[in-house]
């Protein structure tokens, strides 16, 4: 199957594209196009007109300070696997991004165009709940910015506005005993997630003080799983008893069957994985 017919423009500067996509409704941006091309191939997605942003230079501007790291909507995969400072800073990303498809699609897949379509299987929007991000989002109107928390609503559905674009995401820099993980269960490499999870705690002396715990694949969305998170503060690593948030995983996720895989089964291998995931945070990456 094809896409089918559509216009295709470019638009030379970030404010020209606000224009085009506020005068027409069936406007639809496009910057690496991993996910929005399959979707125009099997016409899951039919929109009458592409603006290719892959080449505003505004949106390619990242920057940091002792506070933050701004990354630029056009941020490519491959760049959290290649950048220094993400590595050190910002290490989640980095364990995340090679999860990430191939190499083809991390050097296309862009971190802007994986939030905005927010499929609950992909990386980079658990990544950014865990970590605290925030998304600053641009339009005609101007610039606002919102919780990567709060961006997600549903499945496939963000707080996007009619004519508004991701132009960058803001990560705190971690504390000094921030430590992550990531893992992910797949069917075969490259494949979507059936279960994975991001995590992010502070840590003392081998017991964790405070967690965000983020799954994917098995949620409508990313989000801090709430019950999990709380359920494993106070746990001294590595655990060993995984009766406290195998109670509770139930309150936050709720995974459907699968072709060959049913919900519970699926919701055993999420507390295998926490369990698994808690454990690395003992010789994982810290922030610097």
């Amino acid at each position: 199957m094809k896409a089918r017919n559509f216009r295709y423009i470019r638009p030379d500067s970030l404010q020209h594209a606000y224009r085009i996509l506020k005068d027409d409704d069936e406007a639809v941006p496009i910057a690496g196009g991993q996910s929005l091309l399959a979707g125009l191939n099997i016409r899951l997605s039919a929109p009458k007109l592409l603006v290719d942003i892959g080449e505003l230079k505004e949106l390619a501007i990242s920057s940091h300070n002792e506070r933050e790291i701004r990354l630029g909507a056009l941020t490519r995969h491959c760049e959290l696997l290649q950048s220094e400072l993400i590595q050190k800073q910002l290490p989640l990303l980095s364990l995340a991004a090679a999860h990430i498809g191939h190499v083809a699609i991390r050097n296309r897949g862009t971190m802007a165009g994986s939030l905005a379509y927010a499929d609950p299987a992909a990386e980079l929007p658990a990544c950014s709940v865990a970590l605290g991000a925030t998304l600053v989002l641009g339009s005609l109107a101007g610039e606002r910015e919102v919780k990567a928390e709060d961006f997600f609503k549903g499945l496939f559905e963000t707080d996007l506005r009619p004519g508004e674009l991701i132009i960058a995401v803001k990560f705190p820099i971690p504390a000094a005993k921030t430590r992550v993980a990531f893992a992910e269960l797949t069917r075969r490499h490259g494949d979507f997630a059936l279960v994975g999870l991001a995590a992010v705690a502070t840590i003392e002396h081998d017991r964790i003080e405070t967690a965000r715990l983020v799954y994917l694949g098995c949620a409508d969305r990313a989000k801090v799983a709430k019950s999990v998170s709380a359920a494993v503060s106070g746990m001294k690593l590595p655990v060993t008893d995984t009766a406290a948030f195998e109670a509770v995983i139930g309150n936050d996720l709720a995974p459907n069957d699968m072709p060959g895989l049913r919900s519970g089964t699926r919701l055993r291998m999420a507390t295998v994985l926490t369990r698994r995931v808690l454990n690395a945070l003992s010789s994982h990456r810290t922030a610097a």
